[in-house]
């Protein structure tokens, strides 16, 4: 939800409207004590807080949090926003009021880039919804079917190692090499082969530079959503051509990936893969409602969306906090280098599990998960929440909590050994897929790439930084990988 550069450009048009406004500035930040609603910090008129969201609204979220509360009321033009930066408000939004916060936003973003919102992270709660996830889940993410796609896995693990081998003794790219990886994987088992580094002749990017923009979008701020009569401010700066131009090169793409599917009927002993099965039951029509072909292509992109850049994401940082804590590295490789022997050795391999953890903790790789709506009134912490309101649960601020988190700062997967705290929805101070009924259903799919990922790498390579400092920051976007890509130097492991 970042506040782009381009509309500060408009900031006199601002100017003149506030000089029109009867009021300069809200009152100080409502006591809590004295009023049903959650505390408030000043906000302008008309725009609300959106001109103090930064680049980095979790950040900047996190820093109300310690001055407000838990839970924090702002307000994105006549938008009203809940924040909840704790664990027992994450709790009350996802556990106990989970159905009221199942729905979705409206966003003109999502609905020019996903068919009208028909995939399953963005569509709206309701008998749809279950059905596609349904879909989704069954035939693809499912714990047999994740099970099913270990040779696409290993497979595609030992190219990465091959091309690290190659480039062994020079600088690495590694952030680059995970991109790939993630998206092969999710490429073959998704539309049955690899796209990657394809320009296709009529001249679509290739799906990689496709899905990078895709995100970037999704962390856009549309100033329409929210102040709906400054729309136009998108037709001037420019805004709305880049929508449209990325929702047309994202239709071809999908377009050439079914109609190449729609030619070629395989049967299940072929191998199905997810373009196969909708396509399948687009035309046996058994689901009870159909399947047009804008929601065919909705859910593929929906797939490579979830399973691409968070899956990377998570790779990257793991392996920049083991590079950074030489402990960690050291302990996490006489685990792996004495257990790792086959895929099944996996399971058995608690440290890594931890190490991972502490990964997620520190770097949810979609920090402010995927927003929600409030479909009625309800009360969340003993405050007032009316129908409508956006919600956002700052998972990033959950995983730095001071009260549940022994200095939140350092990397220390031990924290994690002796404690039953996992990362699929039932233990709200980690919740970087989410959970409740809007929770990420690929939870076991991702975990699986990025521990075979993680535990290979390590088993088959030692690896250096040259003399520069290990660069933390983040990008900016709807996931927060990093800013300046993994630059390593490979050694191949001897004995």
């Amino acid at each position: 939800m970042n506040l782009l550069m381009h509309y500060y450009s408009l900031f006199p048009l601002f100017i003149f409207i506030f000089f029109l406004c009867k009021l300069l500035f809200s009152s100080s930040p409502r006591d809590p004590k004295n009023s049903p609603w959650p505390p408030s910090p000043p906000k302008l008129p008309i725009l609300g807080h959106i001109l103090q969201l930064g680049s980095y609204p979790h950040r900047y979220f996190h820093q109300l949090c310690n001055q407000y509360g838990p839970l924090i009321l702002l307000q994105f033009g006549s938008v009203p926003v809940l924040v909840a930066s704790s664990s027992a408000a994450a709790r009350e939004i996802m556990k106990d009021h989970d159905l009221i916060f199942s729905d979705r936003p409206k966003s003109t973003i999502t609905d020019r880039l996903f068919y009208g919102s028909k995939d399953v992270a963005f569509a709206p709660y309701g008998e749809y919804w279950r059905q596609v996830r349904s879909i989704c889940v069954l035939h693809l993410l499912s714990s047999k079917r994740v099970q099913s796609f270990r040779k696409v896995r290993e497979e595609e693990t030992r190219f990465m190692v091959e091309k690290i081998r190659q480039s062994c003794g020079s600088v690495i790219n590694l952030s680059n090499i995970f991109i790939e990886l993630t998206n092969d994987i999710v490429c073959r088992v998704t539309i049955g082969r690899k796209y990657s580094n394809e320009h296709r002749k009529n001249g679509v990017r290739g799906i990689k530079s496709l899905l990078e923009d895709v995100f970037e979008m999704l962390g856009m701020f549309d100033i329409g959503d929210y102040i709906p009569w400054l729309a136009w401010v998108n037709r001037i700066n420019g805004f709305d051509r880049r929508v449209e131009k990325l929702g047309k090169e994202l239709d071809e793409f999908f377009e050439c990936v079914v109609e190449e599917h729609s030619h070629v009927k395989k049967m299940e002993a072929d191998g199905l893969d997810l373009v196969d099965i909708l396509l399948q039951l687009q035309r046996e029509n058994t689901i009870g409602f159909p399947i047009h072909r804008d929601s065919v292509k909705a859910l593929v992109l929906d797939m490579f969306a979830a399973g691409t850049h968070t899956t990377y994401t998570v790779i990257e940082w793991t392996m920049t906090e083991l590079i950074k804590n030489p402990r960690v590295m050291e302990k996490l490789k006489d685990e792996v280098r004495t257990k790792f022997k086959r895929p099944e050795d996996l399971e058995t391999m608690q440290y890594l599990k931890a190490v991972i953890k502490e990964s997620f903790r520190l770097h949810s790789p979609a920090p402010l998960l995927v927003a929600r709506r409030a479909s009625q009134d309800v009360k969340v912490m003993g405050f007032h929440v009316a129908a409508g309101t956006l919600v956002l649960v700052n998972s990033w601020a959950i995983g730095r909590d001071p009260t549940i988190w022994e200095n939140p700062d350092e990397f220390k997967p031990e924290r994690f050994l002796n404690s039953n705290v996992d990362y699929k929805g039932m233990h709200f101070e980690l919740i970087p897929f989410g959970a409740g009924r809007r929770g990420c259903p690929g939870v076991a799919f991702a975990i699986s790439v990025i521990e075979l990922a993680v535990a290979t790498l390590i088993h088959d390579f030692d690896f250096s930084l040259r003399d520069e400092e290990l660069d933390m920051s983040e990008t900016i976007g709807m996931t927060c990988h990093k800013k300046v890509p993994l630059s390593v130097i490979a050694t191949l492991r001897v004995g």
